[in-house]
């Protein structure tokens, strides 16, 4: 049975697009105290709470000895035995007090699922006491301090008493300062905001929270003198205020939202499979199959050099990241001492004074200084670290572009929306990733300035191009390819892990003619972008509104499955009312009571998204797609896990399209990585001389 404030709504209060989103969002309101709203929900205080209680008790527990065993003999204190008593038995009850307090807060704080705020309601009147009594723990703490560091206080000492009181004092201070750092945290700027006026409140809405992005971004002082700085802080400003103003989540809903997904996934593709409705794709580990038709340059021996270079931009940072220990070591032969003082061979553009980042590109290269022509580790807003190589092995000219490592490099990534991109060889209208457009065209002014690519073709006539790189790095080489190919037609890209919001559809297509795609399993880059975004934004909302489990169980059985994957058990027990999922392909999916009511709810939230969209055109990920995923481990031992280096893997070509929708799944982020993906290949490579063959279907 809900509460009156935890309404099922129906078709018929729906009196605009837009109600449905609004309707999902006041489900989720964030803690109201001292009448703002902050980043914090009443149902986040289970665990700080439990962790307080266990130190509250635990004080208890050694003021109380301190208590029964000094007491008595402050009544023959020459001075000060009075404040010692005052303080003592305070401190006794006033811990007794909080401990009280904070167990109600805990029982109220786990009631309820995520969006029943009505079982928490009496969170925000204790919480309210509870911050209240901080000025008084702040007086008792000084009466402590007093007693321990005062000179006016003379009485024969317990050695045990003195120690108890000197560290409860210390702790305390620290739990004082952590309440008031963690108010600090989850304090919101906007919590004051609220007008009746939807219309005029959402307008007034998106620019107050950009000026908040905004100021936010422009912290970062060693930024504003980037050339493109003020541009691209407005852009990513009025990115963030679209995706996350009028959603009232607070991170820890993210945090759930994001397991229940996963649960949610799972369940959806089992009873798709079930019905057979979900079409399995094909893989082989047969490369002669899989490259039977394509261009002899694009190849698994090839892909795999191209990805090593690709590793190799990345510098010293990745030689310390695969070796903690001795990274340093194997970097110090390649560095030049006093280099900053020498004549350069080569044009090395704000390398450090002993050539570090260049000493990482050689020793994970394998390349020789005198091949490595240009290299630029300048790294601004929107302008990228590459360098340009004689690779003798391909008899190619490289450019390698590195992705990203830096938090300049993350604010390219999410300046994210499309913009116009008309070139010569790619249809009229053609849009693409704004902040890489601004990053390739700062990669060729670079080239252009210090005319690298005509000194390299004249001192190698007969070599070919070749652009490469990882993740954001292969989107900026796609692009900058784009750029000279009109200059050098038969040039190739080797992009890893491409981020999928890179070109609209039919400029995807042009690429396929000299772009060779390469990604593995789930990860997220190659799915990521603002249409995806805004898509699972929406999935988070309604998913969470959808859950019957309190918010710290969600967390807790989080946990669980990182360690052991989601049991069957949960794939039902944890929606309400036992709804049913509906996975239609091209919809938004949704988890509701009744089916007819699903259909109309999902033409209504597909309608409203247009007008909340940041983005106006969709864009996908360039390139002809090799996608790799690891085979399934066959063994009937189901304790035995395959360890990494006896992975098998296989492949297939894909469509833009497969990786239009963002997927919680466990290695989303493990299979991004540089390493792994270059493992699958050196893996692949390996597995052509084995037999036999086999075919797997996911």
């Amino acid at each position: 049975m809900y509460s009156p404030h935890h309404r099922n709504y129906q078709l018929e209060d729906f009196f605009d697009p837009g109600t449905v989103i609004d309707c999902l969002e006041e489900e989720m309101p964030a803690l109201m105290l001292f009448g703002r709203k902050w980043l914090a929900a009443t149902d986040d205080l289970v665990y700080p709470g439990l962790f307080e209680i266990f130190i509250r008790i635990t004080w208890i527990i050694l003021i109380g000895i301190a208590c029964l065993k000094y007491y008595d003999e402050t009544w023959n204190c020459q001075s000060g035995g009075g404040l010692i008593r005052v303080y003592l038995v305070g401190e006794i009850v006033m811990l007794g007090i909080i401990t009280i307090l904070v167990c109600f807060i805990v029982n109220h704080s786990a009631r309820g699922s995520i969006t029943d705020t009505y079982a928490r309601r009496f969170v925000q009147p204790l919480l309210t006491v509870k911050i209240l009594l901080i000025p008084l723990e702040i007086v008792w703490n000084i009466l402590g301090s007093l007693w321990v560091f005062s000179e006016n206080i003379h009485c024969n000492h317990d050695h045990y008493t003195i120690t108890v009181v000197k560290v409860l004092i210390f702790f305390d201070w620290v739990l004082i300062g952590l309440a008031i750092l963690g108010l600090a945290l989850v304090f919101d700027p906007l919590g004051t905001f609220g007008m009746e006026d939807k219309v005029l409140e959402d307008a007034i809405e998106h620019k107050k929270v950009s000026r908040i992005w905004l100021r936010r971004f422009k912290f970062f002082w060693w930024m504003r003198r980037d050339e493109s700085a003020n541009e691209t802080f407005q852009h990513v400003a009025g990115l963030m205020s679209s995706l996350f103003r009028g959603t009232d989540l607070v991170p820890s809903d993210v945090l759930a939202g994001c397991v229940l997904l996963r649960v949610r996934q799972k369940r959806e593709t089992l009873e798709l499979r079930r019905l057979n409705i979900l079409e399995r794709p094909k893989y082989t580990s047969d490369s002669q199959n899989i490259f039977a038709g394509t261009p002899n340059w694009m190849t698994l021996e090839w892909a795999q050099h191209y990805m090593q270079l690709s590793i190799a931009s990345y510098g010293w940072l990745f030689v310390i990241y695969q070796h903690a220990c001795t990274g340093c070591f194997r970097l110090i032969k390649g560095m030049t001492c006093c280099a900053c003082f020498r004549r350069k061979r080569n044009i090395i553009i704000e390398d450090n004074c002993c050539l570090c980042s260049l000493s990482g590109i050689k020793y994970l290269s394998k390349v020789s200084e005198d091949d490595i022509l240009f290299a630029s580790f300048r790294n601004h807003l929107c302008e990228i670290p590459f360098c340009v190589i004689a690779d003798h092995k391909t008899a190619s000219i490289v450019i390698i572009i590195r992705g990203s490592l830096s938090l300049r490099d993350v604010i390219t990534d999410i300046t994210a929306a499309s913009d116009t991109f008309e070139i010569e060889g790619l249809p009229a209208g053609s849009m693409a990733h704004k902040g890489m457009i601004v990053g390739a065209k700062v990669l060729l002014k670079q080239l252009n300035q210090f005319k690298i690519l005509e000194k390299a073709f004249e001192k190698y006539p007969n070599y070919n191009l070749t652009l490469t790189g990882h993740s954001l790095g292969a989107g900026l080489a796609v692009l900058l390819g784009l750029l000279i190919r009109p200059k050098y037609p038969e040039l190739k890209v080797y992009a890893f892990a491409t981020p999928a919001g890179l070109l609209s559809r039919e400029a995807a297509k042009v690429t396929e003619e000299f772009v060779l795609t390469v990604g593995l399993g789930d990860d997220f880059i190659m799915r990521l972008s603002v249409d995806s975004t805004e898509n699972f934004r929406t999935s988070l909302l309604i998913t969470l509104q959808a859950c019957q489990l309190p918010k710290y169980r969600v967390v807790l059985n989080g946990f669980g499955y990182m360690l052991f994957g989601v049991p069957d058990r949960d794939l039902n027990r944890t929606w309400r009312n036992g709804n049913t999922i509906n996975s239609i392909p091209g919809q938004l999916p949704l988890l509701v009571e009744n089916g007819s009511r699903s259909q109309r709810e999902t033409r209504i939230l597909e309608r409203d998204l247009s007008r909340r969209r940041f983005s106006k055109v969709r864009l996908y990920t360039a390139g002809r797609i090799l996608h790799i995923v690891r085979c399934k481990n066959l063994t009937t031992d189901k304790k035995k896990k395959t360890k990494s280096k006896d992975q098998k893997y296989k492949m297939r070509w894909a469509q833009a399209e497969d990786f239009m929708e963002m997927s919680v799944m466990p290695r989303m982020l493990l299979d991004h990585l540089p390493e792994n993906l270059e493992r699958a290949l050196s893996t692949l490579i390996k597995q052509q001389d084995e037999s036999p063959l086999y075919i797997d279907s996911l």
